[in-house]
């Protein structure tokens, strides 16, 4: 019989196992089928969190770890940030520094949240000497427009009297003067990607402030005093450094850090699954495969709107090349997802249980949901 090839294209299953463990799950099942297989792992993520992790494991990279600015005053955290295995890629989480799940809920504000500590990520990263960085901008705390991430690169933010402006989203309305003369002369030379699916606008009925104020601890007088902050950032980055970044789709990404990464950094948006699709080859990987396996942790129709399962469908699609999706919990209309590319999609969990035992036996459950797969693809091609 001739060696079947597999590749493995999972996102993480959260609080249950990395991609990297889901790839590892997936291959001890196949290989109680087909011990001969050829198995490609290629960790995936959609640039929200865990694609650091996808990204390094990926390409052999490593992590690099640093002390910086938290997302409140005087706060300081451990993060990282990756360096592909080309050594020349930086990736970066922006939730790492500024995430919400630093801070308490009784202390999230996003008029005093703070992106500083993500700009201390990328500016250590281009110690590095790297020539592209990727930043995934999900989970963020913050509604400052990215003001503390450019400050930290350099940049000021001065009010009408001269004096520097605190870099939150307080800090925005008090916004005069913006200079880049002191920024750090290495961005000129580098390739910033934003990986993100959002695609709301910096301000109004769909920007940063009203749709995702709320969701960061702002009530509705604060959501209108960020919006109004915000509108009038806008207008003062499109005089003092003629960037119009108001109504560009995915400005108001991560609190408005869409636009401040774009006006200041030249960034480029693209979609998160997409950019960490290129960055592993995975279209290379998929073309020469005769079965793709993805996954995470859970699946319905919202996963066709850019998360990890339809973004590996959607290659496999071009080749032709069948699809099995594994999930811990598959919710409504999961039958939309035969149209982008999805061959069969299956629950990994075999009986009632808690949501604690389930995230535990994660790795087993996917081993046997692997393992039944695989023997029904035996049972055809035999």
């Amino acid at each position: 019989m001739i060696t079947k090839k597999f590749v493995l294209a999972p996102d993480s299953f959260k609080e249950s196992m990395t991609a990297k463990e889901v790839c590892v799950a997936m291959e001890k099942g196949i290989k109680k089928v087909f011990s001969d297989a050829e198995i490609i792992h290629v960790p995936m993520a959609d640039g929200g969190e865990g694609t650091v992790e996808s990204l390094v494991d990926a390409t052999n990279g490593h992590k690099e770890y640093l002390e910086v600015q938290g997302p409140l005053p005087e706060q300081k955290v451990k993060a990282y940030y990756g360096i592909l295995g080309d050594e020349k890629t930086a990736v970066i989480e922006m939730a790492q520094a500024s995430g919400l799940m630093l801070v308490e809920p009784r202390d999230r504000n996003p008029l005093t949240t703070t992106t500083y500590g993500t700009g201390e990520l990328i500016k250590a990263a281009l110690d590095k000497g790297v020539s592209t960085v990727i930043i995934g901008i999900g989970g963020s705390a913050t509604v400052d427009g990215g003001i503390g991430m450019a400050q930290a690169l350099g940049v000021k933010f001065t009010d009408k009297y001269g004096i520097n402006v605190e870099p939150t989203g307080r800090g925005l309305t008090k916004i005069d003067k913006i200079s880049t003369e002191n920024m750090d002369k290495r961005i000129k030379n580098v390739n910033f990607i934003i990986a993100s699916d959002v695609e709301n606008t910096l301000t109004g009925k769909n920007g940063a402030a009203a749709v995702f104020g709320p969701q960061k601890g702002a009530t509705q007088d604060e959501v209108e005093l960020l919006d109004k902050g915000l509108s009038h950032y806008a207008e003062i980055l499109r005089k003092d450094l003629d960037k119009d970044v108001k109504d560009i789709a995915g400005s108001g990404a991560a609190g408005g850090l869409g636009a401040g990464l774009i006006a200041f950094l030249d960034a480029k948006l693209q979609s998160g699954v997409e950019v960490v699709a290129n960055t592993v080859n995975l279209a290379e990987k998929i073309s020469n495969a005769d079965y793709v396996f993805t996954g995470e942790g859970g699946m319905d129709f919202q996963t066709k709107y850019g998360k990890t399962p339809f973004g590996v469908a959607q290659v496999a699609k071009k080749y032709h090349k069948p699809v099995f999706a594994e999930a811990g919990y598959l919710g409504e209309r999961i039958e939309d997802l035969y149209d982008i590319g999805i061959s069969a999609i299956f629950g990994i969990v075999d009986k009632a249980e808690s949501i604690e035992e389930s995230l535990e036996k994660g790795p087993q459950n996917v081993e046997r949901t692997t393992e039944n797969i695989t023997r029904l693809i035996s049972s055809i091609i035999d």
